[in-house]
């Protein structure tokens, strides 16, 4: 276990001393604050920010997470079951993905204000393809010869998705989840920037403007923070259902 940590360790190690070094030599804090200043302005700001805005952020992440999983794998399974709504959706999937978020952000600021349903409906957009194309791709790829094994055994199209699609498709619904994840936060952030009372990405943006270089890296850290723990939950989730494979 130590050893699979120990190389990403000491390359992280490397990089935080070229950046405080690089701090240093270029000594403009507000451009390039180093990795020992934003640590002082995180135990400073601490209060504020695991308080107020942590909470405001990590409301955004869960709905927009919850929201996607239950609309991309029921899309999904939509798709796998009628090719014809396959033939008329995944197009349209991929083309979504063309479409820049941050672009439309402003738009959903000006629907839904500074509530946390514009910054909702960012997370959604950037979660939900990755969760829809790889449970379909999950559900696409089971074995044709188990299907027929299925029908031999004159199984109900219940017990046929539930003891052949769902476990057939779950590591790849995984893979999605462990791709989404990250991005949720990714897309709060996105929200919180453009519009919104509190929340990291709104602190970040706000001490912007008052040129704090390590305020604008102190709620960034916390969002990589929430990204890590989420991918760790949703890997951990995985080897406790897949078992089975090892």
């Amino acid at each position: 276990m130590i050893k699979n940590y120990t190389a990403p360790g000491l390359l992280l190690l490397g990089l935080l001393i070229s950046w405080e070094i690089l701090a240093g030599f270029i000594d403009k804090p507000y451009l390039m604050p180093g990795p020992l200043a934003i640590t002082d302005k995180l135990i400073s700001l601490h209060s504020t920010l695991f308080f107020t805005h942590l909470p405001a952020t990590l409301e955004v992440v869960i709905t927009g997470l919850v929201i996607s999983t239950i609309l991309g794998v029921t899309v999904a399974i939509c798709m796998h079951r009628c090719p014809v709504i396959e033939r008329a959706l995944y197009p349209l999937l991929v083309i979504s993905q063309t479409i820049p978020i941050i672009a439309l952000a402003p738009i959903f600021v000006l629907w839904f204000g500074y509530s946390v349903w514009s910054k909702v409906v960012v997370t959604v957009l950037i979660t939900f393809f990755p969760i829809t194309v790889n449970m379909y791709d999950g559900l696409k790829s089971t074995p044709k010869e188990l299907k027929e094994l299925f029908q031999t055994m004159n199984a109900s199209p219940f017990a046929t998705f539930m003891k052949l699609y769902v476990p057939h498709s779950l590591p790849s619904f995984l893979s999605g989840m462990k791709v989404a994840v990250p991005l949720s936060v990714v897309g709060a952030a996105i929200g919180e920037w453009l519009g919104a009372e509190a929340g990291l990405g709104y602190f970040s943006r706000r001490m912007m403007t008052q040129f704090d270089g390590a305020g604008v890296f102190a709620p960034i850290a916390w969002l990589a923070l929430i990204g890590i723990i989420g991918f760790l939950l949703i890997t951990i989730l995985e080897r406790y259902l897949l078992r089975w494979r090892t």
